[in-house]
């Protein structure tokens, strides 16, 4: 995400790595690759040229107050500031008022406009601890109204749908009173999209708006499509006045235009961002997070939230338990592998750590990786799995058979599993890292 974006800004700041101060010469030039680098991530030149400005005009201001910074971390902190202005400041909580709340989920097909507003009620059914109902209102795609059943039934939350119904007025009104009845907290309804905006379209959604007077009103948009996402958004808002922006498919080739310009634009704030197609993969917009990782530092505060979300505090003492008693088996591994499953997906989630995102950008990182392991441990029995150290060779030649992979496939990952084991046990115990690298280096020998 905004690989390219980060490289064009460091090599902007890299010019002046070596000066002793900020200068108007050395400013000019850095605002002007920072300029170049936004419009190559499809910022439109007005918003990029009024940022840089924004931008000149601080560095240019502080440059014989603050001396003792230096010129490259000054522009940066100044870039980063200016970022989180651009983006909206602070992040933008939904207005959940009503009794129900109704939220309507508005956007183009192909936006992800029915996987978000499955991702939403996951969100707000865990988070938020709200009883959702989602409602399926695009009468015209029957997939539609299939896949917002199957992710009713994969996140636990009901579904109100009528396939006899072409009338989505009428359907969102009887699911409303549904909830009211039902005493459930919030209906997110989902609606349908086009190819492209028309006056069909914008003439359906602003009257299913006007029939039910939703809470929220939020406007879903592929993060891919840059400035064009920027421009269909103000085309919607003309009509029907949202509240926030969705941006799906941050995991994609995401250039950052729609992110950096929409606010600006629309003058709506970024709600939430999605990223995959896995439920647990949304995330509240925060500025100042998402400006940081523009930047390449990291977004560790995310990343501690996602693990707090995902990790059962009941389940992790009793496996830092085990890992004390050197117990840790590979039903405890498993069951790690499956909590980390559930943040995401591995690149994006190193990508949070500061420093690591650079490193790691050009390496394509496999998250079916995972099903390899699996299939080994699954085709291990219980009493296997919970005595590791009983895996002799006939045992370990019948476990290859069973998950169809090679006897140098399982031995490689027992011997890792091994080496992980020893290196938690050893860290329970409070040995130092001096220690701790030294059995590191004779595992590899």
């Amino acid at each position: 995400m905004f690989e390219s974006l980060n490289e064009k800004l460091e090599s902007a700041f890299k010019s002046l790595k070596g000066e002793g101060r900020l200068t108007e010469l050395n400013v000019a030039e850095s605002i002007k690759e920072i300029r170049r680098a936004l419009v190559a991530a499809d910022v439109n030149y007005k918003i990029a040229k009024e940022f840089t400005d924004k931008v000149k005009e601080q560095a240019l201001g502080t440059r014989n107050v603050l001396q003792s910074v230096k010129p490259g971390e000054l522009m940066v902190k100044i870039v980063m500031d200016e970022l989180v202005e651009l983006m909206g400041g602070q992040a933008a909580g939904l207005n959940l008022s009503g009794n129900p709340s109704v939220i309507l989920i508005s956007g183009l097909q192909g936006s992800g406009k029915t996987t978000f507003s499955g991702k939403l009620a996951h969100h707000l059914k865990n988070t938020k601890n709200k009883k959702v109902l989602l409602t399926a209102c695009d009468v015209y795609r029957p997939a539609a109204i299939d896949q917002l059943t199957v992710l009713a039934e994969q996140i636990g939350v009901e579904i109100f749908k009528d396939v006899e119904s072409k009338d989505p007025v009428d359907i969102s009104q009887r699911a409303i009173r549904y909830a009211a009845d039902q005493k459930l907290d919030v209906v997110i309804i989902d609606t349908a999209g086009r190819t492209a905006v028309d006056e069909e379209m914008m003439n359906e959604i602003e009257r299913i708006k006007n029939s039910i007077n939703p809470s929220e009103t939020l406007f879903v948009v592929d993060a891919m499509t840059g400035q064009d996402a920027v421009n269909t958004a103000l085309a919607f808002h003309e009509r029907i006045r949202f509240d926030g922006v969705v941006l799906t498919k941050m995991d994609g080739d995401t250039r950052g235009g729609a992110a950096l310009s929409i606010k600006y634009t629309v003058g709506k704030p970024i709600k939430f961002v999605s990223a995959g197609e896995k439920m647990e993969t949304l995330d509240v917009f925060y500025p100042d997070r998402m400006a940081q990782r523009i930047l390449g530092m990291g977004d560790i505060v995310s990343l501690v939230e996602k693990a707090q979300a995902n990790f059962d505090e009941k389940e992790a003492k009793k496996i830092e338990s085990k890992i004390r008693q050197n117990k840790f088996d590979f039903n405890d591994f498993l069951v790690q592998l499956n909590q980390i499953k559930k943040m995401g997906d591995i690149k994006s989630l190193l990508g949070m750590i500061p420093g690591v995102g650079g490193a790691i950008k050009n390496l394509d990182i496999d998250d079916k990786a995972f099903s390899k392991v699996e299939s080994i441990i699954q085709s291990m029995t219980p009493t296997e799995r919970s005595n590791p150290d009983m895996l002799n060779m006939s045992r370990k030649t019948r476990i290859a058979k069973g998950c169809g992979r090679t006897i140098h496939e399982v031995n490689a990952f027992i011997k890792q599993f091994e080496e992980m084991r020893k290196m938690m046990h050893m860290m329970s115990k409070g040995n130092n890292m001096a220690n701790m690298m030294k059995q590191m280096q004779n595992m590899r020998r």
